[in-house]
């Protein structure tokens, strides 16, 4: 298995409250991950640095190695992270209301865990197709579902950052968890709503269909996000399993 990610500022931001990583457990399995905070004067970038950097602690200590049981660690984790971003939140007047998405992959063997809460997303690209593997938690995504905008509607919806579910902010952390088989030379992806809210699924799938090093995936996506206009920070998450391949790296 290998991965690279990379996250910008963007054109627009001050800073940039996005935050991502990747952390192997004793087991050997691999946990990525995408938050974007939100909220509080300088919350959003305090609310995803928690969610990634104490998830990804806590499962490198782990050595869970079945599906499983890496999904009841990871409902119980996300629940225990929901309620500390909200104790710190009540306990500091500059970061009330602060909370983050979260789109995280979790690989074992064969298999890999997909998590998500908010608009963060997760993508499959595999034999020529772009697949969305997360559904958004947004007040747009709820009023195309039940037919009342069109999907052109949708992508420019004065209200598309309005984010029904998030990470911090309610007392639930209610995640869609899904598990996925592995197939041959898959691709995932994992970005923040910087990336898809600028770049077209269509152009995501051109990216990840070229030959290049991932590390220039990332970059290329991240260029296009600026160049139509950068309006949201931009980060991008790329993992790789070759047939039978499975090594680490970076």
């Amino acid at each position: 298995m290998e991965y690279a990610y990379q996250s910008d500022v963007g054109k627009r931001r001050e800073d940039n409250q996005d935050f991502a990583g990747v952390f192997k457990n004793e087991a050997g399995a691999l946990f990525a991950v995408v938050a974007d905070g939100m909220g509080g004067h300088q919350g959003g970038d305090v609310a995803s640095e928690m969610a990634v950097s104490h998830l990804g602690h806590d499962f490198s200590q782990t050595d869970l190695h079945s599906v499983e049981d890496v999904v009841k660690w990871l409902i119980y984790d996300l629940q225990r992270e929901n309620d500390k971003i909200l104790a710190v939140s009540d306990h500091y007047a500059d970061l009330r209301g602060m909370g983050t998405t979260f789109v995280a992959v979790i690989v074992v063997d064969n298999q890999y865990i997909v998590a998500n809460i908010g608009d963060s997303r997760c993508y499959r690209y595999a034999h020529g197709t772009l697949e969305q593997l997360t559904e958004d938690h947004s007040l747009v995504n709820e009023l195309l579902k039940h037919g009342e905008i069109s999907p052109e509607e949708a992508a420019h919806h004065p209200q598309k950052n309005v984010i029904t579910r998030t990470l911090g902010v309610s007392s639930d952390a209610d995640a869609d968890v899904t598990v996925f088989d592995f197939g041959p030379d898959e691709y995932l992806l994992l970005c923040s709503d910087g990336l898809t809210n600028m770049v077209s699924d269509a152009d995501i799938q051109e990216v990840l269909a070229t030959q290049s090093a991932l590390e220039d995936k990332c970059a290329q996506l991240i260029d296009w996000a600026n160049d139509a206009g950068g309006l949201d920070n931009i980060t991008v998450l790329i993992m790789h399993r070759q047939g039978g391949d499975d090594h680490d790296g970076k």
